[in-house]
């Protein structure tokens, strides 16, 4: 009787065993046709997972979500839940503002900028935000040009004394090779449809018009981060043309003097602000972080290449390519 019982209780697990191992194949043959097809399904909108950093006091549902920029501003730089890191910040933006519980975010951010556009679709994701909800930017050791940019769009910016910030302006830059070139015996063939189609390219120099034509566009996104500025800070554009508005870098107490900044502290005091501004005194603090998700585990095994590459991560080296406008002061440029 007993031998029948436990007969009986293997063949149960061998079935449940059996089905289990059926599913996860026809899981995985799913995702391998899907990528020979060329085919994914629609992902919903990312939601992040919530880290609690400070208990809630007196039993209050109320929260204040901490949302994390850090490193190089880029729109070719992976996100932890979607294809970029922009789309990364937009995610957690939304998920905050639909959030009723929510009551007010704390923007932390240690970036020295990045790619203007990418920069600005940023800033304009905070705005909205802002609108909705009150968000307190804090600047870590490093919110310059792009990240200063970004900081713009919040109801509230705090860094500390020692954070760098300010670098206000925009650059590109091109390598030219000619010389090098001309050492090896090599040259370069261009066949183009305008005189303009090769600019920048780093085998001849720069003609004047080409360079002027650089400049143009260079003072034109200029003078766009420095109307953001001058109208999120309520500060004359003329007179921070004529000042710090020339790439310069600033401390954070020099940020305050110059009223680029509205107060000087450490995280905690961006959230005790955070709470006054969201009416929310006993609200928790959580900090958004990515979530586990099944069908980007599942990818690993549909996308996984055979060859093996070790890079140095873009946003402790950043390089800038060439043609590419950024918001970056000019000791990172390689």
């Amino acid at each position: 009787m007993a031998g029948n019982r436990t007969l009986g209780c293997l063949s149960i697990f061998l079935f449940v065993a059996l089905c289990a191992s059926l599913f996860v194949n026809f899981v995985l043959i799913a995702a391998v046709f899907q990528r020979l097809a060329g085919i994914r399904e629609p992902e919903p909108i990312p939601r992040f997972r919530e880290i609690l950093l400070q208990r809630s006091m007196r039993g209050s549902l109320d929260k204040v979500a901490v949302i994390s920029m850090h490193g190089l501003i880029s729109s070719s730089l992976p996100g932890s839940v979607s294809d970029s890191m922009v789309d990364d910040m937009r995610a957690a933006l939304q998920q905050a503002r639909d959030d009723s519980r929510v009551k007010a975010i704390v923007l932390e951010i240690d970036s020295p900028g990045g790619e203007v556009t990418a920069s600005d679709a940023i800033y304009s994701a905070v705005v909205k935000t802002r609108t909705k909800k009150p968000v307190v930017v804090y600047m870590g050791s490093l919110a310059a040009s792009g990240g200063y940019y970004v900081s713009c769009g919040g109801k509230f910016l705090m860094a500390n004394e020692t954070t760098i910030t300010g670098s206000i302006g925009v650059i590109i830059q091109t390598l030219n090779y000619e010389q090098l070139f001309n050492k090896v015996g090599l040259a370069s063939v261009v066949f183009k449809s305008g005189k303009f189609k090769d600019m920048l390219n780093g085998d001849r120099p720069v003609t004047p018009e080409e360079r002027q034509l650089v400049q143009n566009f260079i003072m034109e996104t200029y003078g766009k981060f420095l109307g953001v500025v001058a109208k999120e800070r309520n500060l004359p554009a003329d007179l921070l043309r004529t000042t710090i508005a020339d790439g310069r870098i600033l401390s954070g107490k020099e940020a305050l003097a110059h009223k680029l900044i509205d107060g000087l502290g450490e995280l905690d005091d961006a959230f005790a602000k955070a709470r006054e501004l969201g009416n929310a005194p006993y609200a928790k603090v959580v900090k958004y972080g990515p979530p586990f998700s099944l069908s980007r585990f599942l990818r690993i095994f549909g996308e996984t290449d055979s060859k093996i590459e070790l890079q140095l991560p873009k946003q402790f080296i950043p390089q800038l390519e060439s043609g590419r406008a950024y918001f970056l002061p000019s000791y990172y440029a390689p």
